[in-house]
């Protein structure tokens, strides 16, 4: 699933070509997998923009923002496998929709693909894009969190750090295979009940979180196994060559040299960690913030 680093990459890619410039038409490509959801349905998205300037492209957490000259705004949902692309897909059978805009050569094109058909477009009108914008539903942005943000966070709930930092709620763009990494990075165990974390811990995860998200961005996003995530251009990310943990059960820490990297599952989902540098401390030395 594209976390917030290959969102970002995403937008960093269709910006160039989308912001600033005129909408000609939206178009929904011929699919025939399952559908993806659109509201309103295409065609009446495309007769309430038509004509429209497309004033700003933005990320917010895992979701993009096409924002136009009238205060509307198209947001993306990639979910599990969707793709924003301004070069040709990895097949034309998964395109959803297009945005024709003009370009200084005549049409430019940015494509939505989607190979399991779980990603979501909605065009907001400006009320309720100023409410998506402000929703409580979403948290503060992993990037945008201050040292205060991360202790509220962390105070507020008992449950695993890990766990913690998958509620989009609470810290928002952070997905499973970041948190395995920022804790890592950390040297925090991923078992640790957020509320037991120290001031220390605290502010080391702060630092870890922009450390490992910004690499990834640098790096365009980690593309696995799978090969679903591409870029903008329909190439693979390189921070997957990066990862210290990431899918990496049974190998020896990189960074320690020692430990064995074990994989356990928390809230349904896989977690990596290496025992020898995300030591569980005893709870009860965990009641004091150092």
């Amino acid at each position: 699933m594209p976390e917030l680093p290959e969102v970002e990459t995403m937008v960093r890619g269709i910006r160039p070509v989308l912001e600033g410039h005129r909408l000609i038409r939206v178009v929904a490509c011929r699919c025939p997998c399952r559908p993806i959801v659109a509201d309103p349905a295409v065609p009446l998205m495309n007769r309430q923009v038509n004509g429209q300037t497309i004033v700003e492209v933005r990320r917010r957490a895992k979701r993009i923002a096409l924002v136009m000259s009238s205060g509307s705004a198209f947001v993306i949902e990639p979910r599990m496998t969707g793709l924003m692309l301004v070069d040709e897909p990895p097949d034309q059978k998964h395109l959803r929709i297009e945005w024709q805009v003009e370009s200084s050569g005549g049409v430019a094109c940015v494509r939505f693909w989607d190979q399991r058909g779980l990603g979501v477009v909605r065009l907001l009108s400006p009320k309720r894009y100023r409410e998506f914008l402000n929703s409580d539903q979403i948290g503060r942005d992993a990037l945008e969190m201050s040292l205060e943000d991360w202790q509220r966070m962390a105070e507020a709930t008992s449950t695993p750090i890990k766990v913690a930092l998958l509620n989009q709620r609470r810290v928002a763009g952070i997905g499973n295979l970041y948190a395995s990494e920022i804790l890592h990075v950390a040297g925090i165990a991923p078992q640790t009940p957020a509320n037991k974390l120290s001031r220390n811990e605290i502010q080391r995860m702060a630092d870890a979180t922009v450390r490992v998200l910004e690499e990834a961005i640098r790096h365009e996003g980690s593309t696995l196994s799978d090969g679903t995530y591409r870029n903008a251009i329909n190439q693979a990310g390189e921070y997957q060559n990066a990862h210290r943990v990431y899918d990496r059960a049974g190998e020896n820490c990189r960074t320690c040299g020692r430990g064995v990297i074990e994989r356990i599952v928390q809230a349904q989902r896989s977690t990596f960690f290496c025992p020898n540098c995300q030591k569980l401390r005893p709870l009860q030395k965990s009641r004091r913030r150092q």
